[in-house]
């Protein structure tokens, strides 16, 4: 697993043998952010992300190496956090992130009561945590968190479908690589 492009590329990032992490393919990495830049490299300078159910942190990672100023990491899991702090280190990244060592429903109120917004939301449950899909996109639909400009992409098996719609967040693209698959929300404009 490595970074794909831009400040740290080709760096190896880690994650732990045995560990239930389900990393982001570099595939699908890299088709997600081709997505995003749609052919302007600059299109992420300064955005906030929120990285939800984080993993390896190697989405926020590729996010921070193209330009990002700030990720918000939210991980669970204390081993896989752990991880995420290696990689940063290894990288030598100090500055403009936050690992938030909490499942992904208490991550956004923490982050919602300190009126932090995001301009990319990206969540990767484990797939067979098909529930998790709905509560963290329901938790962000009601959430402040999401500016009318947010984008909101969850990753998940294609033969999986997380929902068109949760109250005003409204899948706009669907995308599919291999068995994966990327559905994008963004907040339906008020009538």
């Amino acid at each position: 697993m490595r970074v794909i492009a831009g400040k740290y590329r080709s760096r190896q990032l880690r994650s732990f043998p045995g560990l239930d992490l389900r990393p982001t393919a570099d595939r699908v990495r890299e088709t997600l952010f081709n997505v995003l830049t749609a052919g302007n490299p600059s299109a992420l300078e300064g955005t906030v992300w929120f990285d939800l159910f984080a993993g390896t942190g190697a989405v926020g990672i590729e996010a921070l190496s193209r330009g990002a100023s700030m990720i918000h990491f939210a991980e669970s899991s204390t081993r896989a956090a752990e991880i995420i702090k290696k990689n940063l280190t290894s990288l030598g990244i100090t500055t403009g992130f936050q690992i938030i060592n909490r499942d992904s429903i208490r991550g956004l109120r923490l982050l919602d009561s300190a009126k932090i917004t995001a301009d990319i939301v990206f969540l990767d449950p484990p797939y067979e945590m098909e529930k998790a899909y709905q509560q963290s996109l329901q938790a962000l639909s009601r959430s402040h968190t999401l500016k009318p400009e947010s984008i909101v992409i969850a990753e998940h098996q294609k033969k999986f479908d997380p929902g068109e719609a949760f109250e005003s967040l409204r899948r706009y693209r669907k995308l599919e690589q291999g068995d994966a698959a990327l559905s994008f929300y963004h907040l339906a404009p008020a009538q």
